[in-house]
């Protein structure tokens, strides 16, 4: 809890600070985009099928019934950003029921992008292989279809993974993936990658954290799986190194006004993330997260220096 409630204040005085050369790094993405020409959000495409998805989305592990209209509020301004994407799991506490809500309350459901996760020991709560789990996500979430159902943490791969595909083969789930957020399960699942069909890998990664760019992005990228990338900011901690240095002048090469951005940026250049999914649950937080799709990308060269810039703090 302590280390949550220092992540939200050092993003906050992230935020508030100096980083921008003088500029407010809450300013609405929407708006500052429009006025310096930047476009529309970039997109990915879903290997496996085409479709395209924007690049950030919105992670929810932190919803809390609490703040549930800031919550809606911010669900709704995504929206209005170009992002559709929302990733969430039966384990997140009210996450789903929030959610579920807040699509309804809205009629946007069939304009989002919605991701869910289950594991193998959720489906002892009277329910066989998950079926109890996914009929509940199913029913706080307020659809009859998930776009991803993902195994949480690698817990039961081998025990679900029968069953997401045969709910995909039903209609029930558009695509069907894994995830974890520790790198001591990377191993494992590159593992998994190699055995199933995926879609979807979840991993984390950041400019803090690149262990997944030596193996595991490179066969995501050989097997044509898509990537969610989460921690992009490693729970705060990236935030708490730079917070007190201002952007250096290559900020400004690659359209970032805030650290948030060029942290978002860094993990989205990379070719084989389709999209990552930053955490927040407050409309400014939001709209920095949103404004990194825009405008130009780190390119290799770009990644490097980010990289050394890093590595020499």
């Amino acid at each position: 809890m302590h280390d949550q409630i220092r992540s939200h204040i050092s993003r906050r005085r992230a935020l508030q600070g100096g980083l921008a050369l003088g500029a407010s790094l809450a300013l609405p993405g929407l708006a500052r985009a429009g006025a310096q020409g930047l476009g529309p959000p970039a997109m990915r495409t879903i290997p496996t099928s085409a479709e395209k998805i924007p690049v950030v989305g919105l992670g929810t592990d932190k919803f809390r019934t609490e703040a549930r209209g800031a919550i809606q509020a911010e669900i709704q301004r995504m929206l209005e950003l170009g992002g559709t994407v929302i990733d969430t799991a039966a384990a997140y506490g009210d996450s789903e029921a929030i959610i579920g809500e807040t699509l309804a309350a809205l009629g946007i459901r069939e304009r989002i992008f919605l991701a869910t996760k289950l594991t193998a020991g959720d489906s002892s709560r009277g329910g066989r292989g998950g079926e109890a789990s996914f009929k509940r996500s199913l029913e706080r979430l307020r659809t009859q279809r998930i776009d991803l159902l993902q195994v949480h943490n690698l817990n039961g791969v081998d025990e679900l993974m029968p069953a997401l595909l045969k709910w995909k083969q039903a209609g029930a789930i558009r695509y069907v993936g894994i995830t974890t957020s520790r790198v001591s399960q990377h191993a494992q699942m590159v593992e998994y990658m190699r055995r199933y069909p995926l879609d979807f890998v979840q991993v984390d990664y950041s400019l803090a954290n690149r262990d997944a760019a030596s193996l595991l992005l490179p066969l995501a990228q050989e097997r044509k799986i898509a990537v969610l990338a989460n921690i992009p900011f490693a729970e705060g901690s990236l935030f708490r190194e730079l917070q007190s240095r201002p952007l250096p002048p290559w900020a400004a090469q690659i359209d970032a006004t805030s650290w948030g951005q060029c942290l978002l940026k860094y993990v989205i250049s990379h070719p084989a993330v389709t999209c990552t999914i930053p955490g927040s649950t407050q409309v400014a937080h939001l709209e920095d997260n949103q404004r990194a799709a825009q405008g130009r990308l780190p390119d290799p060269a770009m990644r490097r220096k980010m990289e050394q810039y890093w590595n020499a703090m």
